[in-house]
């Protein structure tokens, strides 16, 4: 149910209308911030952030690998994602003990 709420988010931020590959995205996307994190699931707080991964994913598609470019006389940089993303990620990261992360769960 989560899931396609934040399909129906996306489709109207940015206008895709591939559901299949916005899934794709926001399955990547959230596969990086529960290891960015340490968690195992993604926590309220964190939806954010991996919908905001998924949507520069969508953006950037077709300039991977690239840090920078000229075109028609306009510059564009690309930077990794957004301070505010890895802030964000940063607060609900989990300290590691003896090499495993520790997770409250959910009764």
């Amino acid at each position: 149910m989560a899931k396609e709420r934040d399909i129906e988010k996306i489709i109207t931020l940015t206008g895709e209308k591939d559901e299949d590959l916005i899934e794709l995205l926001l399955d990547d996307a959230e596969e990086f911030v529960k290891s960015y994190t340490g968690r195992k699931n993604i926590v309220t707080g964190l939806e954010k952030a991996v919908r905001d991964l998924a949507v520069i994913a969508l953006n950037r598609m077709g300039t991977e690998g690239e840090k920078a470019r000229s075109e028609g006389g306009e510059n564009y940089t690309f930077d990794d994602a957004p301070k505010q993303i890895y802030d964000t990620m940063n607060r609900f990261r989990l300290a590691r003990v003896g090499g495993k992360a520790f997770e409250a769960s959910k009764k």
